[in-house]
C-alpha cells in the first residue's frame, strides 16, 4: 500500500480532543473524565498521541474547585498520571464566583485558565480541534 506523504504527516500529528463540562452535574463530570480516559487509552493502544482538555465553564466549572469539586481525587490522579490531559477553568465564570462569594475560590492545583472558556472552544475548534459535549 502507497501511503501519500501527506497522510504520513496527518499520522503524525497528534489527535485533539476538547471536552466541554458547563453543567453542575457530577455525573456528567464523571461521564469527561471517563471519555477522556477512554479516547486516552485507545490511541495509546494503537501507538498513536493525544492530546486532551478539559474546559469548564458556568457550573462545571465546580469540578476543577478545590473546596468543592465532586471528582477531586479523580482529577488529581488524571494531573499526576495523564501528562496529555489538561484542564481549562473560565476566568469570568471564577470571576462571576468571586464576587459572589466574596472570594475567589481556589482551583486545584494544575488546572490553567483561559478568559473565556467558550471562546477558548471556539479557537480550539478554528485549529481543528473536535470539540465534545459529553
Amino acid at each position: 500500500m502507497v501511503t501519500s506523504p501527506a497522510a504520513s504527516l496527518r499520522a503524525a500529528e497528534p489527535h485533539r480532543l476538547a471536552l466541554q463540562i458547563s453543567d453542575d452535574d457530577p455525573l456528567k463530570m464523571r461521564a469527561v473524565l471517563d471519555v477522556a480516559a477512554n479516547v486516552s487509552r485507545h490511541y495509546s493502544g494503537l501507538g498513536e498521541e493525544v492530546e486532551i482538555v478539559v474546559v469548564a465553564f458556568d457550573g462545571g466549572l465546580d469540578m476543577l474547585l478545590e473546596d468543592r469539586s465532586p471528582v477531586r481525587e479523580r482529577l488529581v490522579n488524571f494531573l499526576k498520571s495523564m501528562p496529555n490531559v489538561s484542564f481549562t477553568a473560565c476566568g469570568n465564570t471564577l470571576e462571576t464566583l468571586a464576587v459572589k462569594e466574596g472570594r475567589r475560590p481556589p482551583l486545584i492545583g494544575g488546572v490553567s485558565v483561559t478568559q473565556v472558556g467558550v471562546a477558548e472552544l471556539m479557537e480550539l475548534a478554528e485549529k481543528n480541534w473536535t470539540i465534545v459535549r459529553p
